[in-house]
């Protein structure tokens, strides 16, 4: 078994030495645009995964919710993000907790890219997209269905 690296120097960018960029998702997988990710621990003993993600301007994550929780900070850039029934502007330093089973997404601004960190179990379950009454349901709250809608179109 390969010893994990103690140290990985950071590059510009927002880049790590011996860290890959990975696409963020299988592509046809769920609706998303513009978001790469990195993994940069990966701890058996600890049990998590500290990952940074990065969303080009205008880029966003997929909404979607799981039965894991999860702890965002952003790095870098300014966007909005989508937790339970409430949106939220999110600048560099914030940070986002997001209980189980909420739906979520994370939007950049169109002006500049926006990164953040996130932590979760190593083990998790696999992602739920909403239905169309799920959507219906968030569209009931006029914010939810103003972000929704400006996520959603180029």
């Amino acid at each position: 078994m390969d010893e994990p690296k103690r140290f990985r120097a950071a590059r510009d960018n927002f880049r790590w030495d011996g860290v890959a960029e990975l696409a963020y998702k299988q592509d046809g997988s769920a609706p998303f645009k513009d978001i790469s990710r990195q993994v940069l621990f990966d701890e058996p003993s600890l049990g998590c995964q500290l990952r940074y993600f990065e969303m080009k301007p205008a880029g966003y994550s997929t909404l979607e919710r799981h039965e894991h929780v999860h702890a965002v900070m952003i790095l870098r850039g300014h966007g909005a993000c989508l937790v339970g029934d409430e949106v939220r502007r999110v600048k560099p330093h914030d940070l986002v907790t997001i209980p189980p089973m909420t739906w979520h997404q994370f939007r950049a601004d169109p002006g500049e890219a926006m990164g953040f960190l996130c932590m979760v179990n190593q083990a998790r379950d696999k992602p739920q997209l909403p239905s169309a009454g799920d959507l219906d349901a968030l569209r009931k709250n006029p914010r939810i269905a103003a972000f929704l809608d400006d996520a959603h179109h180029d």
